[in-house]
């Protein structure tokens, strides 16, 4: 049962949270494309789907946790301290996607946005983006892992 929740723990964060990090990381210099150009209806519409993907795969991507809990209690490493310093990470970069970046990306596609707030917005994503990429490698490295890995 670990390998298949695992496998599927696995998935899920390569499916759900990978499309949010891209979506967000090109959405900054697509919103000062759309900002420059805002009669463009392809660089406006650029920036609404990449909002929405990012919008959507916040949604999904709880499925990660959820499934990343039932692996961990399975495995009996709930209390290892790797786990608790990921958990910890993984609810902060969701709550830097729901109050930092995706507001500002809905008011960006609202029209209400300058090219200093998409500046912003990219520290904001960058942050995000990092505090997934320290999640993902303390899930490889496992500190005081028997595995031998």
């Amino acid at each position: 049962m670990t390998k298949f929740l695992l496998a599927v723990h696995v998935l899920a964060a390569v499916v759900a949270v990978g499309p949010v990090t891209v979506a967000a990381s090109m959405f900054p210099p697509a919103a000062r494309r759309a900002l420059a150009s805002p009669d463009d209806p392809r660089a406006v519409g650029t920036v609404e789907l990449l909002h929405r993907i990012c919008r959507v795969y916040a949604v999904v991507g709880v499925v990660v946790p959820v499934f990343g809990f039932a692996t961990a209690s399975d495995m009996g490493v709930l209390g290892s301290a790797w786990l608790i310093v990921s958990i910890a990470l993984t609810a902060l970069a969701a709550l830097v996607l729901v109050a930092l970046v995706l507001p500002r990306q809905g008011a960006l596609v609202e029209g209400g946005g300058t090219r200093e707030a998409t500046v912003r917005l990219a520290m904001f994503t960058g942050l995000f983006n990092l505090l997934w990429a320290t999640v993902t490698i303390l899930m490889i490295v496992r500190p005081g892992s028997t595995t031998g890995a």
